[in-house]
C-alpha cells in the first residue's frame, strides 16, 4: 500500500534530520563546527491521476556555509594577525624612549647642562668632573636606547622565522584534506573535513594574508594576497628564508618554482612583523645611530679646536663605533677632566671653545627618518615619530578587532549552532516522526479491516 510507503518514507526522512539536529545541538560548542540540515524533497507520483505521490526523500544534507562570510573572517583574521604582533614593540619603544629618565633627551640635556654649570667656573675641577660624568652617562643612554633595538631586531626575526614552520604544515595539511575530500567522492557527507580545512585556512590567514578560491570539485586553492601559490589542490608551498646573501630573503618554493617574497607586504603577523622590522624599526634603529655619529662628531671636532687647562691641544670626547658589541658610544678611559679643551686662547679661565660646545645643542643634525632637527631637538622629534605609528597601529589594531568581532557573529548567523533554533527543530521533527508513525498505524489497521472482510 502507497499509504505505508508513504509514512515510512516520512519517518525515515524525520529520522535523518533528527540525526542532523542531534549532530548540531553535540556541537553548539565546538569551535568551527558548521552546522547541517536534512534537504528533504517530495518524491513525485508515478502515474494516475489518483496517486498523490511517493513519500518524501532526504536529497541530501545541507552545510550552511556562506563564502563571502568565510572570505570576511579570513580577511579580518589577517589585519588582526598583522596589528596585534606590531603593537607591543611599538609600546616598548615609545615607553623607553619616551621615558624622563631613560630616554635620549635625558642623557643629552644632562650634557649640555652640566657644560652650562661649567662655564660659570671654567678651573673648578668637580665641575669639570660633572661634565665627564654626564658625557659618560649620555652614552649610556644611547647604548641602552639602541641594545632595545637591537634586541627588538633580534626578537622579530625570531617570531618571523618560528612563523614558517606554522605555515608550512597548515598548507601542507589543507592540501592533505582537499584530497581527502576529493578521494571519498559526493556519496559521504564531508563536512566534518570541510570543518577542519577552514579553520586551518583561517589560522594560515592569521599568519599571512591570503586569498582563496573554492574549485568545483569542492577543493580550495589558497593563495598569498600578493598573488603566490600556496595551496592548489593537493600541492602545498614551502616558506624559507633564504640567507646566503647575508640578508634573510624570504622565498616561497611551490611546484619546482621559486617567489620571492617582500615579507612586509604579505599581510598578516609575518607581514606585520616584516612591515614593523623594515620601516619602522631599522630606520629607527639608523636614526638613533646616526643622532650618536653626528653628535659626538660635532662635539669632537669643536673640543679638538680648543686647548684645555694645561695649555694642551683638545681631545676627542666620544668614540663612536655602531658596530661594536660594547655600544655605540664610549667616553675613552684615559680621557681626564683636565683635558677638556673649554679655552680657545689656552688661559685656564677662558670658556670661548666651551661656549662654542654648549652652541652644538642648536646646531642641526639629520636623521633618517625625521629629516633636519636640532639636537637638542632631536629626540623628542624621534619619540613623536614613534608616538604617532604607535597610535596609527593602536587604532587599527582596535578597527582589525572590531571587524573580525563583526566577521565572527555574521559567520556564526549563518554556520553557527542556535540552541533555540535547534530545540523548534527537535520539536518539530519529531512531531513529524510520531504524525508518520500514525499514518503507519493507520494502514494497518485499513490493512487488518480489509483482511477480516475476506476472512469473513
Amino acid at each position: 500500500m502507497s499509504i505505508i510507503n508513504n509514512a515510512l518514507s516520512g519517518a525515515l526522512a524525520a529520522q535523518a534530520a533528527l540525526n542532523a539536529t542531534s549532530q548540531n545541538v553535540a556541537n553548539a560548542q565546538t569551535d568551527g563546527y558548521t552546522r547541517q540540515g536534512a534537504l528533504l524533497t517530495t518524491v513525485a507520483p508515478s502515474g494516475g491521476l489518483t496517486n498523490a505521490g511517493g513519500g518524501v526523500q532526504v536529497s541530501s544534507l545541507i552545510r550552511f556555509s556562506n563564502d563571502y562570510q568565510n572570505q570576511a573572517l579570513w580577511s579580518s583574521n589577517s589585519d588582526l594577525g598583522a596589528k596585534t604582533q606590531t603593537q607591543p614593540y611599538l609600546t616598548q619603544m615609545e615607553q623607553v624612549m619616551g621615558d624622563d629618565k631613560a630616554g635620549l633627551s635625558a642623557g643629552v640635556d644632562e650634557f649640555f647642562s652640566a657644560l652650562n654649570a661649567s662655564a660659570e667656573d671654567a678651573t673648578s675641577s668637580p665641575l669639570r668632573q660633572a661634565v665627564l660624568t654626564a658625557a659618560n652617562d649620555m652614552a649610556q643612554h644611547f647604548n641602552s636606547i639602541y641594545d632595545v633595538t637591537s634586541n627588538q631586531v633580534v626578537s622579530v626575526n625570531q617570531q618571523r622565522s618560528a612563523a614558517l614552520p606554522q605555515i608550512n604544515q597548515l598548507t601542507s595539511s589543507i592540501a592533505t584534506l582537499n584530497q581527502q575530500i576529493l578521494s571519498v567522492g559526493h556519496n559521504t557527507n564531508t563536512s566534518a573535513l570541510q570543518d577542519q580545512r577552514d579553520q586551518q585556512i583561517d589560522q594560515l590567514a592569521s599568519l599571512v594574508g591570503v586569498q582563496v578560491t573554492t574549485q568545483t570539485d569542492g577543493t580550495r586553492d589558497v593563495s598569498l594576497s600578493t598573488g603566490q601559490p600556496l595551496v592548489s589542490g593537493a600541492l602545498a608551498s614551502s616558506m624559507s628564508f633564504d640567507s646566503s646573501s647575508g640578508t634573510p630573503v624570504l622565498t616561497l618554493n611551490f611546484a619546482n618554482t621559486a617567489f620571492t617574497l617582500d615579507d612586509s607586504k604579505i599581510g598578516g603577523q609575518l607581514g606585520g612583523l616584516g612591515d614593523y622590522l623594515n620601516n619602522t624599526l631599522l630606520p629607527l634603529q639608523q636614526s638613533i645611530s646616526q643622532f650618536a655619529g653626528q653628535l659626538s662628531s660635532k662635539l669632537n671636532t669643536q673640543f679638538e679646536a680648543g686647548t684645555d687647562s694645561n695649555g694642551n691641544p683638545g681631545q676627542a670626547l666620544l668614540q663612536y663605533n655602531p658596530d661594536s658589541g660594547s655600544g655605540v658610544l664610549q667616553v675613552p678611559t684615559t680621557l681626564t677632566s683636565d683635558q677638556l679643551a673649554y679655552s680657545a686662547d689656552g688661559t685656564p679661565a677662558d670658556t670661548t671653545n666651551l661656549q662654542a660646545v654648549i652652541a652644538i645643542n642648536n646646531q642641526t643634525i639629520t636623521l633618517g627618518t625625521v629629516g633636519s632637527v636640532t639636537v637638542g631637538d632631536a629626540d623628542t622629534q624621534l619619540v613623536g615619530k614613534l608616538g604617532i605609528d604607535s597610535q596609527q597601529n593602536q587604532a587599527l589594531l582596535t578597527t582589525a578587532t572590531t571587524i573580525r568581532n563583526q566577521a565572527e557573529d555574521d559567520w556564526k548567523s549563518t554556520s553557527g549552532v542556535n540552541s533555540d533554533e535547534e530545540a523548534v527543530n527537535l520539536v518539530a521533527y519529531q512531531n513529524m516522526y510520531q504524525a508518520n508513525m500514525k499514518v503507519v498505524a493507520v494502514a494497518n489497521t485499513l490493512f487488518d479491516a480489509t483482511l477480516s472482510m475476506f476472512g469473513s
